[in-house]
């Protein structure tokens, strides 16, 4: 009985003594893992803060991509951190990033169309062909733009419905920007009798044209001969205006153009 107490003891003793060995083995590690975690934690914090502030002052860098690349540093640089604690404990760091690798080779094979229209989102937000509130015209889409997300483009049509589009597919179509340039050319055609007296047609088309205030005189207008029928004269104006009120512009000016030419009996066809 007593040599059964004393095995106990010593059984005690020896497994208390690897239990020390072991905290003294393992304590600096997951004290130095703690430290780590928290001291990585922070300094991901910081930097990725600052490269956001850096990448925000660009010119051209729209804030939702500098907030893409902030979150994209802040994490990457987390899981580093994690790894490195690994590597504290023995754990072999090599297999882990060979993991992580074919894992994201997979979720991006499986996400394929997704990346498309995060890359096209990078690009248009770094290019820039169209910014939030101009009105822009593609193959496929037209209408104002709301918002440029990293995957979708919201809009808003010229009669008031929601549109999303994704991204790829506005970044591989030709976009025609309406709202972009400060000035915009409109063109117009009439089309009169062959029994109209041409030199008052034209007269007093220049007269409406030379009235409006927001016609531009630089470049000049213009009215010509577009085509010539059996029964027709077709006459071509262009001119210019700002982009802002070209719309209104090209309604007043047909509706003038309507009442003065009906008022020196020039009928229209």
């Amino acid at each position: 009985m007593e040599d059964q107490t004393a095995n106990v003891v010593v059984a005690a003793r020896t497994a208390l003594n690897q239990a020390s060995a072991l905290a003294v083995q393992y304590g600096f590690s997951i004290l130095g893992a703690i430290v780590l975690l928290i001291g990585g934690w922070i300094l991901a914090g910081a930097i990725s803060r600052s490269a956001y502030r850096v990448i925000s002052r660009v010119r051209g860098i729209d804030e939702t991509l500098a907030s893409f690349f902030q979150n994209l540093l802040h994490y990457s640089l987390l899981i580093l951190v994690f790894i490195t604690v690994l590597g504290q404990f023995g754990v072999q760091t090599a297999s882990i990033i060979a993991t992580l690798g074919a894992a994201g080779l997979a979720i991006g094979l499986a996400l394929q169309g997704t990346l498309q229209n995060i890359a096209a989102g990078i690009m248009l937000l770094v290019l820039r062909p169209f910014r939030v509130g101009e009105y822009i015209e593609t193959v496929n889409v037209k209408g104002f733009i709301r918002d440029i997300g990293l995957f979708a483009t919201e809009m808003k049509t010229a009669d008031g419905l929601y549109l999303m589009a994704p991204n790829s597919t506005l970044w591989n179509t030709p976009i025609i920007n309406h709202s972009r340039e400060p000035n915009r050319r409109q063109e117009l055609s009439l089309a009169f009798g062959n029994e109209v007296d041409t030199d008052l047609a034209r007269k007093t088309i220049f007269d409406v044209l030379k009235a409006d205030q927001r016609i531009q005189a630089k470049p000049a207008p213009v009215v010509y001969f577009d085509d010539f029928a059996a029964d027709q004269t077709v006459m071509k104006i262009e001119y210019w205006t700002i982009t802002a009120v070209w719309t209104q512009t090209r309604h007043d000016i047909i509706a003038h153009l309507k009442s003065r030419l009906a008022a020196a009996d020039i009928p229209i066809k």
